[in-house]
């Protein structure tokens, strides 16, 4: 393996898997990702239908602890996502799904979300990872797991004729949309801004009542009468808040941010602006087309240089996971496993994700448990020799200090620990 290979798999990629094939040319390997189409991860397929459906179940039945119709939904299907992770052909194209689920947090903090969380991803996140941002954007907004996560479904119009029963605006969904999702503060939006774009989304909400449960806009809510966001005037209506949408997902300043982020993700903690340029004009010439945007971050040749970035605990262990190979009754509970590495899946703190620099995930507690999990994780390995498992893993990227190491290791299991907690494998 060249270390041009090496780094496609690492920097790009979810690490190598066993010892699968090589490309023949690794840029070319992740740029016909950008082109393929994804097939359904979960069978039985993620769906809003079924999740909204456990919502209503569960709030009708009061279930026991344990018993949460939605509850055994997430668990099923996310233990589905991370397996697919595990295996998948597409591993660029699976890290952008991943960073556009972050850029785009919802988390089981808001209990509502449980039985969704996974349809959001597969619903809204999956199918535009290539396509423009605004439709993402769009997407997400009416996604039912982001108006229950975000409140969305509680805002009523003062003005509307729902608002005389004295229920209020929500300004939550918002707020984050125009500080975390599109244009940042650096566009210098007002709270005036934030309380338009409130009023442009109120009615946007969630029917659980409907034989076929989802999104549903409830005019009775909605204030009347235009909004102005941000220099732009929008009609009232489901229209309105639509249109508002499309600005805020195609504004210069949602270009800029976004670039930022990605080069961040993709290259260094500390980003060069040169870099985030050429992916800020990629997104602009093409009306926000992400996998445009994709294919800019491949041709940045700073992107190319190994070990600047620390995996996440996500990012970890799907990779130890990778490079191990373990057939399906040998490997761990990922999600116990994420949970005890500090990043349960699909439950960050925050509506602004995990954070994506070392400074987030490099504590000494937090490191110490990493070590504490590759050492478990490394009793798994059998007969395997752990020097052909690293060199199959990491290819040139393998440090002479850690390969000295592991030769002088006491047993195949401690050699195993020392590639899985060395700077190289920790880092892509």
């Amino acid at each position: 393996m060249d270390i041009r290979t090496a780094q496609a798999f690492v920097r790009f990629g979810l690490g190598r898997q066993g010892a699968e094939p090589l490309p023949s040319d690794p840029k070319a390997w992740l740029l016909r990702q950008l082109h393929a189409l994804d097939a359904p991860v979960l069978q039985p397929q993620a769906t809003t239908e079924s999740g909204l459906s456990a919502l209503r179940e569960d709030r009708e039945t009061k279930p026991k602890p344990g018993e949460s119709k939605a509850r055994a939904l997430f668990t099923a299907q996310a233990a589905g996502l991370l397996d697919h992770a595990l295996t998948t052909p597409a591993p660029f194209r699976e890290r952008l799904v991943w960073f556009w689920a972050n850029h785009f947090t919802i988390s089981l903090r808001r209990g509502e979300c449980t039985g969704v969380a996974c349809a959001f991803i597969e619903e809204a996140i999956r199918p535009n990872v290539t396509r423009r941002f605004s439709d993402m954007l769009l997407a997400v907004m009416r996604h039912p797991a982001m108006m229950l996560y975000l409140d969305n479904i509680r805002s009523v119009g003062p003005a509307s004729p729902g608002g005389a029963h004295g229920a209020g605006l929500n300004e939550n969904l918002a707020r984050e949309c125009l500080e975390l999702h599109t244009v940042s503060p650096a566009a210098g939006f007002s709270q005036t801004d934030v309380t338009a774009l409130a009023r442009l989304l109120t009615g946007w909400s969630v029917d659980l009542q409907a034989s076929v449960p989802g999104f549903l806009f409830r005019a009775r809510n909605h204030e009347p009468g235009p909004q102005t966001v941000l220099g732009g005037t929008f009609p009232p209506g489901e229209e309105g808040g639509t249109a508002a949408l499309l600005a805020l997902g195609t504004h210069a300043a949602t270009y800029r941010f976004l670039a930022t982020k990605l080069v961040r993700h993709f290259v260094a903690d500390n980003p060069a602006q040169a870099d985030i340029r050429r992916i800020e004009t990629a997104l602009r010439n093409t009306n926000g087309d992400l996998g445009a945007a994709a294919g800019a971050l491949v041709d940045l040749e700073s992107a190319w240089q190994s070990g600047t970035k620390l995996r996440t605990p996500l990012e970890f262990t799907i990779a130890a996971l990778r490079a191990l190979d373990l057939p399906a009754d040998h490997r761990p509970n990922i999600g116990r496993v994420l949970s005890a590495l500090g990043q349960p899946f699909l439950n960050a703190p925050a509506p602004n994700g995990w954070g994506d620099t070392a400074a987030d995930w490099a504590a000494p507690e937090s490191m110490i448990r990493r070590i504490d999990w590759a050492h478990a994780l490394s009793a798994r390995i059998g007969s395997n020799d752990p020097m052909t498992l690293a060199d199959t893993a990491l290819g040139p990227l393998l440090q002479p200090a850690t390969r000295d190491a592991m030769a002088r290791a006491g047993s195949r299991r401690d050699a195993m620990t020392l590639m899985l907690s060395s700077p190289e494998f920790q880092r892509r």
